[in-house]
Order: C-alpha cells, then sequence, then structure tokens
C-alpha cells in the first residue's frame, strides 16, 4: 500500500508488539539491551463507538498542542464535542455499545458534565495545508465515497476478544541481545515492559512512551484526584527500598489524557540487567485516575524523547545508560507486532538496532526535523497506489497512541480514496471492516505498507465484524494527524535521527 499524505499527522501505535505468557529474561550483551514488551488487554462494554472515538480525538488534540507548544482546547471545548456525539440515533447504524478500550480511556463518559480526560493520539505531524481535492465529499453525515471494496476478513476476533475479557498479553522470551519483551495492552493499544527499581529490587510494569521524556513510578503516599488511593499497582519509597533518596524537589507532566505529579528522587533501577545506580526519576504523589485507577495495567511510565523535553530535566534512561558507558549509543529500537498476528515477539531494544528484527534493504535513515525533542519526520501519503498530493507534512512517532488525527481537508482526501468510507459529520469516519483499501507512508524514498486491519479503530456492532467500522483515522483542528506503522522503529539521541525498516 501507499499513502501520500499532505496533513501534518500523528503517528499514533507506531508499532504493535504481540507477547505469550512468559517471563522474559534480559540478555546481557556488548552495547544492545533489549526488553520484552508485553500487550494489556481491558475489557469495556459502557461506552458507544463514536463516544469513544471522539474521546480518543480530544485526548489527540491535547497531545498535539502540548507537542507544538500551542494553546490547549479548554475542558469546556472537548465536552462540546462529546455532548454533540450524544446525538446518535437509538437504532441502525452506531447504535450498538462496542467493548473496547484504549490507552487512558479506562472510565467511560459516565458523567458528561465531568471533564474528559482520556483521549486521542500521542503522535503528531506538522506541516502546510496542503490540496483539498474534493471539498464537498464526505463532508457530511452519511456521504458515501464509492463502492464498498469487501474482500477483506473483517474485524478481527481475537483483537474483539482481547478487548473483551480485558487480559494482558505477555511477551515471548526476548531473541535480540540484551532484550526486554514488550507486552501488548489490548488490541494494540500500548506496549509495557518490565524494568526492575529499588533495594531490594522489585518488579515495576512500564508503559513505553516515545512521546514524552519523563520516568516515574507511583509513590508509597501516592493519592488519586478523587479522594482514594492509586490502585492496585506497586509503589516505590522509602518504605520499600534502602536506596530510595528524595531530593525534595518537584515534577508535574501532562499528557493528551492524565497527569501525574510528585517527588524527584534518585534510586536504583535495572533496565535488561544493566544497572543504573541512584538515577533520577520521579514518584507520582497524586495521579489522575487515568493513571491511578485499578483498571490501568502499568505502574508508571518510561518517556523516550529526547530528554530536553524533560519535566525532571534528568537524562531519560537510553540517555544515562550511554553516558554510563553500559551501552554504545543512545539508541531505542521498537519491535512491534500485532496481537492477530499471534507471534507475541514485541521488543524494546537499547543500544543499538536488532538486525535481525527487519529487512535490511528496505533501512531508512533520516534526520528529525523537530526541535523540542520528539521524534518527528517528513512523509507523503498513498491511497491504492495513488499520491493524494498531500506534501510538506511531517509525522511525530509516538508509541504511546492510537489514533490518526489529520487537518479536516486531509482526513476528508484520505477517506475518499478509500471505497465504502462515510463521513459522520463530525470529523470521524467509518470504514468497511472488509476494507482492502491499500494505505501507505514514505519516509526516506520508503514506502510502508499499513495493513488494512490497523485502519480499523473498533466495530460500530460488535456482532457484526464484517459491518461497518470505526476509522482509525479521523479529523482534528490541530493541522496534524496520527496513523498505525508497523515497522521496526529505531530513535538515535546523540545523531538526532530517525530509523525504519520493513519487518521480517
Amino acid at each position: 500500500m501507499q499513502l501520500g499524505f499532505t496533513f501534518s499527522f500523528l503517528l499514533a501505535t507506531v508499532l504493535l508488539a504481540l507477547s505469550p505468557n512468559v517471563e522474559a529474561a534480559p540478555v546481557k550483551r556488548a552495547g544492545i539491551v533489549t526488553l520484552p514488551l508485553k500487550r494489556i488487554h481491558q475489557a469495556r462494554n459502557d461506552v458507544h463507538p463514536f463516544m469513544l472515538l471522539q474521546q480518543h480525538i480530544n485526548r489527540g488534540l491535547k497531545r498535539y498542542a502540548r507537542m507544538t507548544g500551542r494553546e490547549a482546547p479548554s475542558d469546556l471545548e472537548l465536552r462540546a464535542h462529546i455532548h454533540k456525539r450524544m446525538y446518535i440515533p437509538a437504532t441502525g447504524p452506531g447504535s450498538r455499545k462496542p467493548a473496547v478500550d484504549k490507552r487512558f480511556n479506562r472510565s467511560g463518559v459516565s458523567h458528561i458534565s465531568e471533564p474528559v480526560t482520556t483521549l486521542v493520539n500521542n503522535a503528531a505531524t506538522k506541516g502546510g495545508k496542503g490540496k483539498n481535492r474534493n471539498k464537498n465529499a464526505a463532508a457530511g453525515t452519511g456521504a458515501t465515497n464509492g463502492t464498498a471494496s469487501n474482500g477483506g476478513a473483517g474485524f478481527s476476533e481475537v483483537d474483539l476478544e482481547a478487548a473483551l475479557k480485558g487480559t494482558l498479553a505477555p511477551a515471548g522470551n526476548p531473541t535480540a541481545d540484551n532484550s526486554l519483551g514488550l507486552d501488548i495492552e489490548a488490541n494494540d493499544v500500548g506496549y509495557i515492559a518490565t524494568v526492575q527499581m529499588g533495594t531490594p529490587p522489585r518488579d515495576f510494569k512500564l508503559l513505553m512512551d516515545s512521546g514524552s521524556a519523563d520516568l516515574w513510578v507511583g509513590g508509597e503516599n501516592c493519592q488519586s484526584e478523587d479522594g482514594g488511593d492509586c490502585g492496585n499497582h506497586v509503589f516505590l519509597g522509602s518504605g520499600s527500598s534502602s536506596s530510595f533518596v528524595d531530593t525534595k524537589q518537584q515534577f508535574q507532566v501532562t499528557y493528551g489524557s492524565g497527569a501525574v505529579a510528585g517527588d524527584i528522587i534518585t534510586d536504583d533501577i535495572n533496565v535488561a540487567g544493566l544497572d543504573l545506580k541512584a538515577h533520577k526519576f520521579g514518584v507520582a504523589t497524586q495521579e489522575t485516575v487515568d493513571f491511578s485507577s485499578n483498571q490501568t495495567p502499568f505502574d508508571g511510565l518510561m518517556g523516550l524523547a529526547q530528554s530536553t523535553l524533560s519535566q525532571q530535566q534528568t537524562l531519560t534512561p537510553v540517555e544515562a545508560l550511554s553516558k554510563n558507558g553500559l551501552i554504545q549509543d543512545a539508541i531505542t529500537s521498537y519491535k512491534i507486532s500485532r496481537l492477530a498476528d499471534g507471534k507475541n515477539d514485541g521488543e524494546i531494544t537499547f543500544g543499538g538496532l536488532d538486525q535481525t528484527k527487519f529487512d535490511a534493504n528496505t533501512l531508512v535513515t533520516f534526520d528529525n526535523v523537530n526541535k523540542q525533542g520528539f521524534w518527528e519526520g517528513a512523509m507523503t501519503v498513498s491511497v491504492n497506489g495513488q499520491d493524494l498530493g498531500l506534501k510538506g507534512r511531517t509525522a511525530i512517532l509516538d508509541t504511546g497512541t492510537t489514533l490518526v488525527i489529520a487537518p479536516a481537508a486531509d482526513a476528508t482526501a484520505v477517506h475518499q480514496a478509500i471505497p465504502g468510507a462515510k463521513s459522520d459529520g463530525q470529523g470521524g469516519f467509518t470504514i468497511p471492516c472488509t476494507t482492502t483499501a491499500s494505505v501507505a507512508l514514505t519516509f526516506g524514498g520508503q514506502t510502508f505498507d499499513i495493513n488494512p486491519q490497523d485502519l480499523l479503530f473498533v466495530p460500530v456492532d460488535q456482532n457484526d465484524l464484517q459491518g461497518d467500522c470505526v476509522s482509525g483515522i479521523s479529523s482534528g483542528n490541530i493541522g496534524g494527524d496520527a496513523e498505525w506503522l508497523n515497522a521496526y522503529f529505531s530513535t538515535d539521541v546523540t545523531k538526532n535521527q530517525i530509523s525504519l525498516a520493513k519487518l521480517v
């Protein structure tokens, strides 16, 4: 597939990781460390698919604003978007509730009057406005583009079951040098690795996020914004770690949805068998429910953008590993596979690229064009081999997001090229769950196909997996958007470069 986008675009779930029930032990070798990444499944049956879509769009808008230094939309504006979504027919398309959830969106919309904090993508792209070739197409509710291409298998039963059961898919034993696996959250929602912290060392599950730059876990005195504690997570403090030292400095980090605040501390951590003594990071004393909920399957977050973004003003773990000579370079590489493929072989590697995970002939390396510390590269987009004429676009590659949010004209242009696509009139789209549309992104002259199943956000009706699905590409007033890219992804802090390659 070839996808040439003329929109500024958020790269969400840049990688997909699969994992079996195995406790992966790190393998230490020169220069590279790899961790298993686990997938986590969260059960949901309380949120209408289009409400869920709007929550993710809202989250993406806030994330994009933070990434670009723009003023974030107010809670009033975000709630207004949700209110508009409430006008959905009681019957017909979109009337059923799918039990599907996405990262940080764990509480649903039980009280519309409350602030909406669990929203969409963590990846963003910037660029010019590009061409809007057919301004009237897909402009209103029910506007349909062409005849549906229905040769696909439909929405994956594996993904639906994973979302319904609320289980975690653990990573298999890593095969790369010094590797840890990536557990997979739900149906390719988030990617989680296990590291050790404190003395004696204990396991902490951390969400791997290339779109932020702070490491934190919950503190022993953590309180949730709802007045309770911070849930059934693992916590760090002087009561559990003899090497814990409070620096008496504070930090606060706000994400697309959710926020934490607390103390900057030093303590020993172990990443894939490599020891960082007295590493500086944060323990949260306050968490929003997005993080404190018992349904949140991780204990903290490891930001892997550049430390220039750090609210704690400290090195990221990969930068610290490099500075201490434990790895050759401050390189982080991600092999994210797809739950439905059943491979369970997602890994995160520190210090280099795992040559066994990708086709070397497809490897491209290009400059990071972001000045703040995110990972951003120039790209074009095509659908079914046709360039959409969207020029001057870039994508921020972010492993912590789930959706693509594009400017309205760009999202419309993409869906105009997908047979059977329909607009909901509010920035969202549906596409046939059986679509075979070939969408592709081109970076550095190399085209990366997007598997049609990765275009499917959730089915409109969970009982009809071959009917319509909510599209994972939506429009928003951001000048950018998000997308899935099933590829090997690597970042190099020292050279300020990004590498991509096709998986093998």
